[in-house]
């Protein structure tokens, strides 16, 4: 595929030479009217403004010798002057001349940095890495935590896998030696570690010379070189890596990678360039392009791309407590934990099923009763009286590609001896996993912000002071023939 600048897509002129051959010359063209004379005039018009800009394949892009070295003094200088004092930068940034386990302790913390800062804001990242830091502030100690310890310290992050792959990352290099790796190619290999990563730690904290791509530095590559091509494409991408292994400067390489990276982040952000105070200003060829032709604009680059339109899945929460005979002081909550892969990996959540679309009361009642039988035990006609089952609400919470729409209920039970001893017996046979919590618990357990909704909304739906009906007291009408709109699916 080939990639213009300006998103100006000229085709080729090919001509075919037949030699030797006869052919009947087309008939000429009817005389030119007034209409279509000025037809022709704004198009050579169109024309003569778009031949400012030649077509050029993105692989033959480059920077050059001088164009280098000038975008590298602008950029260090701006950064000295403008970096934000951020935590893990006081702690990479002590100088060079240090031992073995101070550039460690950095590598360290670029790396719980950079791993925090993908898809959050640095504002909520800080808080974070404080705690975090204080609680584990060695690659050492953090190896020895569990992953309960991990993803209750990153509740409310997003995004769990990359706690996941932290402590499986940590835990990797404490067995292997216990060495940090010190190349881009080296980390690599450990857990979880790709090659944006790699490049900010090893550049960064062990001054190798090798670049770092992420959105910022995309968003200010391709507007140095105008470069209009799609920047979700593999090529594409590769080529901005080439570009950005050009400008690394080989004497301050973490500084200079920080130095894209905020500009990218403050100055030539998505939305509102400063181009007036950017340091890199007159290399840039957008900014160039848009003080020629009023058609282009900086925010054009890069190449803006259709997001892919979320998942609408539909989800029966069931807060299940169980109180004891005379007293719901001491009630506990049933949580379970997710399966190990696949979305919210290991966390743990009320119980829940997912919905085949949208369903009715009585639906999801039925699939939660017999995902509560099945899974623990519980019968709610049989093995517990059911002291109150009420609807909470719905609402709504939005992965990055899941929109997921849950209807809560608080299901209030007694549990029998017989159905207590049932329980226990499900859990020695079965391979999920769960446990019971009181509210002091509940409200210092690293749980995902959707759980923590839900608590939520439960918490303030008992302070209204609902008029509790006991289930047992209602009546309903059977019916054989009520269509079951949802079923039991394994979540992703």
């Amino acid at each position: 595929m080939t990639h213009y600048l300006a998103g100006k897509l000229h085709s080729p002129l090919i001509i075919s030479n037949f030699a030797g051959r006869h052919h009947r010359s087309p008939p000429p063209p009817p005389p030119p009217t007034a209409a279509s004379t000025m037809k022709r005039c704004r198009k050579e018009e169109s024309t003569r403004i778009k031949s400012t800009v030649e077509p050029v394949d993105i692989e033959d892009i480059s920077f050059r010798g001088k164009e280098i070295q000038k975008i590298r003094e602008s950029l260090l200088e701006w950064y000295d002057e403008n970096r934000r004092d951020l935590p893990w930068r006081r702690i990479s940034n002590g100088g060079n001349d240090v031992g073995v386990e101070e550039r460690e302790k950095r590598a360290y913390a670029v790396w719980v940095s950079e791993v925090m800062l993908q898809q959050t804001r640095v504002q909520t990242v800080v808080d974070y890495f404080n705690r975090w830091m204080g609680k584990w502030p060695t690659i050492h100690h953090l190896a020895q935590a569990s992953i309960e310890e991990v993803n209750e310290m990153w509740a409310g992050l997003g995004y769990y896998r990359r706690a996941r792959f932290l402590l499986e990352g940590a835990q990797m290099v404490v067995e292997g030696g216990g060495e940090f790796p010190k190349t881009a190619t080296d980390l690599e290999m450990v857990r979880g570690i790709g090659k944006y990563t790699a490049g900010a730690i090893a550049s960064i904290a062990f001054d190798e010379a090798v670049p770092v791509v992420d959105g910022n530095v995309i968003r200010v590559i391709t507007r140095l070189k105008a470069i209009s091509a799609n920047p979700k494409n593999a090529a594409t991408v590769k080529n901005i890596w080439k570009l950005a292994r050009q400008l690394v400067d080989p004497l301050r390489p973490g500084d200079f990678n920080q130095a894209i990276m905020e500009l990218g982040a403050t100055a030539c952000s998505v939305t509102s360039p400063s181009c007036s105070t950017c340091p890199v200003s007159h290399q840039c060829q957008a900014l160039s392009l848009s003080r020629k032709q009023e058609s282009v604009q900086v925010t054009d680059y890069p190449m803006k791309v259709a997001k892919a339109k979320p998942r609408h899945d539909f989800s029966a929460v069931s807060v299940v407590e169980i109180v004891d005979e005379g007293s719901q002081s001491k009630s506990r909550y049933l949580l379970v934990k997710r399966p190990d892969e696949g979305l919210l990996a290991g966390l743990w959540e009320f119980p829940s099923v997912l919905l085949v679309g949208e369903a009715d009361l009585a639906s999801r009642r039925k699939a939660i009763d017999s995902f509560l039988k099945q899974s623990f035990g519980i019968d709610t006609k049989k093995s517990c009286k059911v002291v109150s089952r009420e609807e909470v609400g719905e609402c709504v919470h939005v992965f990055t590609h899941i929109r997921l729409k849950m209807y809560i209920e608080l299901l209030i039970l007694q549990l029998t001896e017989g159905g207590m001893n049932c329980l226990h017996k499900k859990q020695e046979s079965s391979t999920m996993k769960w446990k019971f919590v009181d509210d002091k618990a509940l409200s210092t357990l690293g749980l995902t912000s959707g759980v923590r909704k839900v608590c939520t909304m439960v918490e303030k739906f008992k302070q209204s002071g609902p008029n509790s009906v006991p289930v047992k007291t209602r009546k309903k009408k059977k019916d054989p023939n009520r269509a079951v709109k949802s079923e039991l699916l394994t979540k992703d």
